[in-house]
């Protein structure tokens, strides 16, 4: 086992008090979807706008919250939703960035995130720094031999419009970095949960050209793998199960009351 008993029974008792939280502030949309619920029924209805929620607080808290426990036990630091992050992006950066942006968009070059981490590392405190920033990063995690890891999680499945701005975001996040700590060892990453295509292979297709794959882009086990070891990924899935059939009848219960105006 990957996740320890100690770590599951923590993740478990975090997802059953998010969902609980949830249920007891939970009441659908009042819009009237009348064909809806007559060709669907109130109840299913209910049920749909209630997991449509659920799915959103996964993507923008859950996950990034149980990475960081998942990572604690092998980390000197981890912090879910990690708003202090803070540093420069200097004159030389910006023109360093936007020159890496411009090439692998043309397609004159080819995504190698080492060397695209280098070169922004090398320039980080060049030229005019201007003001202090200050950006928030979904999952931050320094391992304790200091690597330090920037996640942007994504549950969704982004446009090549979206991954274009994370992708420049990832490298505004090195030079930030670089700007206080010029030799820092530095990873910034696209993570995704899971992958929406399965048993089909993620579509990392649709990242070439912008992303380092190797490197730059984990889908699923490879993410949580990383962070907790071996077998991470089977080991969270049953957790999330476990949650769920702890709250089956909670759920259950909250929808049949909802259908009866209660």
């Amino acid at each position: 086992m990957a996740l320890t008993t100690q770590q599951s029974k923590q993740i478990k008792d975090y997802l059953v008090e998010k969902i609980r939280q949830k249920l007891a502030t939970y009441n659908p949309e009042t819009n009237s979807m009348p064909f809806h619920f007559r060709l669907l029924g109130k109840d299913r209805m209910a049920l749909f706008s209630f997991i449509q929620s659920v799915n959103t607080m996964l993507g923008t808290s859950i996950f990034e919250q149980v990475g960081k426990m998942i990572a604690e036990p092998r980390a000197s630091r981890a912090i879910g939703q990690y708003k202090e992050f803070e540093g420069y992006i200097g004159s030389e950066a910006v023109l360093k960035i936007d020159n890496i942006m411009r090439d692998l968009r043309s397609a004159s070059r080819k995504p190698d995130k080492e060397k695209e981490t280098k070169e922004v590392l090398a320039v980080a405190n060049k030229g005019n720094l201007g003001k202090k920033l200050k950006k928030r990063v979904d999952l931050f995690v320094e391992m304790k031999d200091g690597t330090e890891y920037y996640f942007e999680v994504k549950t969704a499945k982004p446009n090549i419009n979206e991954f274009t701005g994370i992708k420049k975001q990832m490298l505004d996040w090195i030079a930030m970095r670089g700007s206080e700590k010029p030799k820092a060892n530095i990873k910034t990453i696209v993570a995704i949960p899971y992958n929406p295509y399965e048993p089909k292979p993620y579509e990392r297709w649709t990242l070439q050209g912008l992303f380092d794959l190797r490197q730059e882009v984990l889908v699923g086990p490879e993410f949580w793998d990383l962070l907790g070891g071996k077998n991470t990924y089977e080991d969270l899935l049953k957790v999330f199960k476990q949650a769920g059939l702890e709250l089956y009848g909670e759920i259950d219960k909250k929808m049949k009351n909802l259908n009866n105006g209660k």
